[in-house]
């Protein structure tokens, strides 16, 4: 550990506690070791330090004097102001840029709690679409220390990376079954119109129960009126539909999956207008409405089972009856969309 040296380009602060540090390497833990004349000489003879001091606090308060103190927290200031905050989804850390953005605050001598935040802020993107920049004032209302802006910045990003947008790679959990809703590649009913079966399968997420989010907005609302999703199934590439027939086991509508894309919308099932975005583990209900041409139709599993071969499935349909339990679908993010 070398003897650390003051140019003007560290806090004096944190200089001392590298000097106390050093001492104590040595085997000198008492403040009384650090002797002042040896702490002077340490000084950049740059610096012009007054006559007359004698111990470290005093040195301390003497740089602080210095014109390069001031020169140095205006450059913390403008590092400050020029501080991007880069997600997590497109390379960048969080725990890094926070860990800066209170170190230039301190190096500034920015106390003020007003101010940082208004610095944290202008450090996030300019972009509309961007759930943090939108969420931020309201969320920082009753911050009152940095400690708390950056638990609350924290919980901001914690949400943000729980949020379904477009292109996200989900599942749907059947919640009354805990099974996924699934299809398989070229299995197609034996019924009906043939085309690809759905079902649910597997209690575990596995690589046919993966869907891929399309739609027109990059975030999605439960405010929309008509969010118009797509649920391309990741493995055929095939979207989830309904056909014109009855499905295998009921009079209910048959869900398939198909080439052309369907629209899908969705309510929150436990909340009537429910507001905000939707997230990871939220309970939905799927439907589809034609816009409200039609009567909306709800995406729905039951215990009824149907054939194909030797293989038995748990059906998937789509009614007009009243909900009930067997109509809610828990909707996991598997995958967030990073961008490179």
């Amino acid at each position: 550990m070398d003897l650390p040296k003051y140019d003007g380009n560290i806090h004096p602060n944190e200089w001392i506690k590298d000097l106390r540090a050093y001492y104590s390497f040595k085997g000198n833990t008492t403040t009384h070791h650090l002797n002042i004349q040896m702490a002077i000489l340490l000084v950049d003879s740059t610096i012009k330090l007054p006559t007359g001091i004698n111990n470290i606090e005093n040195l301390c308060d003497a740089l602080k004097e210095d014109i390069s103190f001031t020169i140095f927290k205006n450059t913390n200031k403008r590092k400050l102001q020029s501080l991007e905050y880069i997600s997590e989804r497109i390379g960048g850390d969080t725990s890094k840029f926070i860990s800066t953005f209170r170190k230039l605050c301190y190096n500034a001598e920015l106390n003020d709690i007003e101010e940082q935040k208004r610095y944290l802020f202008k450090s996030l993107p300019n972009n509309h679409f961007d759930y943090i920049s939108n969420e931020f004032y309201e969320r920082m209302k009753n911050v009152n220390s940095i400690d708390e802006l950056a638990k609350e910045f924290e919980d901001i990003v914690l949400e943000e990376s729980n949020l379904i947008r477009n292109g996200s790679i989900v599942a749907l959990k059947h919640v009354a079954s805990g099974k996924y809703l699934s299809s398989i590649s070229n299995l197609c009913y034996i019924t009906g119109s043939r085309n690809q079966m759905v079902c649910v399968g597997s209690s575990e997420p596995d690589p046919n129960s993966l869907w891929k989010i399309n739609s027109s907005k990059e975030l999605i609302t439960y405010t929309d009126i008509y969010v118009n999703l797509h649920l391309q199934h990741v493995k055929s590439n095939n979207y989830l539909a309904l056909s014109g027939c009855y499905s295998p086991s009921t009079n209910h509508s048959e869900v398939i999956c198909r080439g052309n894309a369907y629209y899908w919308d969705f309510k929150h099932s436990k909340l009537e207008n429910h507001q905000g975005y939707l997230k990871s583990n939220d309970t939905i209900n799927l439907y589809y409405s034609d816009n409200g041409y039609i009567q909306s139709r709800f995406l729905r599993s039951h215990d009824i089972q149907f054939t194909i071969g030797n293989d038995t499935f748990q059906e998937v349909v789509c009614h007009s009856e009243r909900l009930g339990g067997n109509d809610e679908w828990c909707i996991e993010l598997i995958h967030e969309v990073k961008i490179f």
